[in-house]
């Protein structure tokens, strides 16, 4: 079948479930591609898992009968967390990775992460390979045997072993009803926290709110229970578990760029004049608190698959992103993201401090935020778009970081204007040293866009 060009994104691929997207047909006809692709790299089997969504298993069993007639061997983990796939290549030693998963994406939609080697998901010119083979329905013919796995119980001691949690800490556990709620609670408190739970029980139908720690909803929900509760800490995790979110114990948003800070000096402690990696939407003063603290950072492109790649490149000790992806590399993890092993590092950061949440950020430098927005516009023409306001600001003689997007210097402030690589939208974030020059700066990318009209004028939280 003809396949929807715009499910192939820059590093994974997403779509909405119905008969022109992702349905049965199309996910086997793309995971026969992926199969060519495994053979040409030598790779012989490949473990799969789905996250929680009512049309997930179905898919992952479209993908498994596809990868088994092209000769390739399915490692079948069920339903897990993505960072659970990831860490299964390595416990059952295979490059080959497939999840079924919608990330934070609304119900409705699903996508395809794919690995070609460990914590190596598919870079763009991969991903570009993948379309061509796909359309061009190209496959491999043979016959793979089917293994079933129950991964918890090794990535629950891998990760058990790789922190100390010394002290009984109140946490309040939001899952907006995604499957990690099936996991995280448990793994807590075997770890001896209190948990509170939020919305933990599974309903794919998410009642309340997405999972997606990047929302102010569930991110302000999970603060208003901290409050109630005089919780230490709030935890929020996005539907597939590579995504978290936290709170202080005041119930305060922490937005990831700020608790990156304390990450980052946890592990610059532990692995001096190692370098960091985060996106281009994270806060100055990540780059300054890095720096300050003997670390080298390198700001580099959003995308789970670019942050990896320079993750490698430059043995960093960590990569992270403003949307909570976080990746901490060997020799303390795999170097993929984790949300759940992220929790658990800060809560050891944490356990070994004698502050509150609040009084370690305290000492961080101070910038005025705001959340991450996102400005409708359609797939076809974004990139197209981000390059005409690129060429824009340089020619009214602004200072451009073009890595990702255009990410526009105003002295005391910043904006910033990307492509989202997952959802027909421009995704927008600011910052100064004060809240009228925020202010102004947003007003400046507002009126500008006037003369966009492919740009929605409604900016949403994403």
């Amino acid at each position: 079948m003809k396949l929807e060009p715009t499910m192939f994104r820059e590093y994974d691929l997403r779509g909405l479930v119905n008969d022109s997207q992702l349905n049965a047909q199309s996910i086997s006809q793309i995971a026969r591609a992926y199969a060519v692709m495994l053979v040409k790299n030598n790779i012989k089997n490949a473990v799969l898992g789905y996250d929680y969504r009512s049309y997930s298993q179905s898919l992952a069993e479209a993908v498994q009968a596809a990868l088994l007639s092209s000769g390739i061997d399915v490692i079948s983990l069920g339903m897990v967390s993505t960072p659970m796939m990831y860490a299964s290549q390595y416990y059952y030693q295979t490059k080959g990775g497939v999840m079924i998963t919608a990330s934070h994406n609304p119900n409705g939609w699903s996508g395809i992460k794919m690995a070609l080697g460990y914590s190596h998901t598919l870079v763009p010119s991969e991903m570009k390979l993948l379309h061509s083979l796909a359309d061009n329905e190209k496959s491999v013919s043979g016959q793979g045997k089917l293994i079933v796995q129950d991964c918890f119980p090794a990535y629950f001691a891998d990760l058990k072993i790789r922190v100390s949690l010394n002290k009984k800490l109140k946490l309040v556990v939001n899952t907006a009803n995604g499957g990690i709620g099936k996991y995280l609670p448990g793994m807590l408190r075997n770890l001896g926290m209190e948990v509170i739970d939020l919305n933990t029980n599974l309903d794919w139908t998410f009642p309340h709110y997405n999972p997606n720690p990047s929302s102010v909803e569930m991110m302000e929900d999970t603060g208003k229970k901290v409050t109630e509760t005089g919780a230490d800490l709030g935890i929020a995790i996005d539907a597939d578990g590579d995504r978290l979110g936290l709170t202080d114990e005041k119930g305060q948003t922490v937005w990831p760029d700020k608790w990156m800070m304390l990450l980052s000096r946890h592990l610059l402690k532990k692995y001096p004049g190692r370098a960091i990696v985060f996106d281009v939407k994270c806060s100055q003063g990540l780059e300054e608190d890095i720096k300050e603290h003997g670390g080298v950072p390198i700001m580099w492109k959003t995308g789970h698959s670019y942050i990896k790649e320079k993750l490698a490149e430059t043995n960093a000790i960590m990569g992270g992103e403003l949307s909570g992806h976080i990746f901490i590399n060997q020799p303390e993890y795999y170097g993929f993201d984790d949300a759940i092993f992220t929790c658990f590092k800060i809560l050891e950061y944490l356990c070994q401090s004698n502050k509150t949440f609040s009084q370690l950020l305290s000492d961080t430098p101070q910038y005025f935020s705001s959340p991450t927005y996102q400005a409708f516009c359609d797939d076809k023409i974004k990139y197209q778009t981000v390059d005409k306001l690129t060429k824009e600001f340089r020619q009214e003689g602004r200072e451009v970081i073009d890595i990702n997007g255009a990410r526009v210097k105003f002295g005391d402030g910043w904006g910033l204007v990307r492509a989202s690589s997952n959802l027909p939208v421009l995704v927008l974030r600011f910052e100064a040293k004060s809240q009228s020059r925020l202010k102004e700066i947003e007003e400046d990318f507002k009126n500008r866009f006037k003369k966009y009209p492919e740009i929605g004028t409604e900016w949403e939280t994403g």
